[in-house]
């Protein structure tokens, strides 16, 4: 089977290549490609990349694209080529020896008794306090459309509603009926999005056996969820593309909000005020957006 690897980055050079070292250093007879978009990164990543690991497609980004533009770049290219999977991997993941290996026999199991249109998601944890951080997410409120908690992997295959894109095997039919991340989503969200789509084309998510490797959990400390921040600090970060845009938001809560999506759509919104007003609420972490740390 042919496998291609789908990366972006941007200015962390030594997270970069540590990541591929693990990708090149997995236990695995198939044949893996790689696409690795660097978003004019200032730090030589790029150069760097193509001194170490010369078989590394470097595709180069303008320095605005983001996690979403980034991958998106990396997908169209790996989709002009027949590869049976396409593995999406965040840069500062590092992937267990057997990582890809049990992500594939995870979608081998599943695809048994089922259609090929599985997405299989490998769970991650912290480097440094084994904390679960990102994978398969279910949706744990029956109303809201983007509350969702993680799915904690088992010793079984795990079936979700969505997922974080950290590390994510996205097999060839899937991306025939689903295609590319949606070009509205410039840096988080677009994960989710994908999943919700496939979902609804019919597809289904499957959470990995145990876990795949470890990532780092992106801090919101600093952005527009931490309620220490004065409230026009935190409405900037929220109006940034690192936030909770207002039109990729929309698009979003139109997708898959339901009739009650302009409710859902004004709520963040009105909350970063209402918390900044009263000086009330803990800084928190959430599970409505990826935590990108491009």
């Amino acid at each position: 089977m042919r496998i291609a690897a789908l990366l972006t980055c941007y200015n962390r050079k030594a997270t970069t290549l540590a990541s591929l070292a693990r990708l090149f250093g997995q236990d695995l007879t198939d044949e893996l490609s790689v696409f690795l978009v660097d978003d004019s990164s200032p730090d030589g990543t790029a150069e760097a990349v193509r001194v170490q690991f010369p078989q590394v497609r470097v595709l180069q980004g303008d320095g605005n694209l983001f996690w979403c533009g980034g991958m998106r770049l990396a997908f169209a290219a790996a989709l002009k080529e027949d590869y049976a999977f396409y593995l999406w991997l965040n840069d500062d993941t590092a992937l267990e020896r057997d990582a890809i290996a049990r992500l594939l026999a995870t979608h081998q199991s599943i695809t048994r008794d089922s259609s090929d249109c599985v997405i299989v998601v490998g769970s991650t944890r912290d480097p440094k306090t084994g904390v679960h951080t990102y994978g398969g997410l279910v949706r744990s409120s029956r109303v809201h459309p983007m509350k969702y908690r993680l799915v904690e992997p088992g010793s079984e295959p795990l079936r979700c509603d969505t997922m974080h894109g950290n590390c994510v095997l996205v097999p060839r039919s899937v991306a025939a009926l689903v295609h590319n991340l949606s070009p509205e989503f410039q840096h988080s969200v677009g994960d989710i999005d994908y999943g919700v789509r496939a979902c609804k084309a019919g597809c289904s998510i499957w959470v990995t056996p145990g876990y795949i490797g470890t990532c780092a959990w992106n801090d919101v400390s600093g952005g527009f969820s931490d309620t220490r921040l004065p409230l026009r600090s935190r409405w900037r970060h929220m109006m940034g593309a690192k936030g909770l845009p207002p039109g990729e938001h929309m698009t979003y809560m139109r997708r898959h909000g339901g009739r009650m999506w302009p409710v859902f759509w004004v709520l963040p919104y009105m909350k970063v005020i209402f918390e900044s007003l009263f000086s009330i609420g803990p800084s928190r972490r959430s599970h409505s957006g990826s935590g990108r740390g491009l």
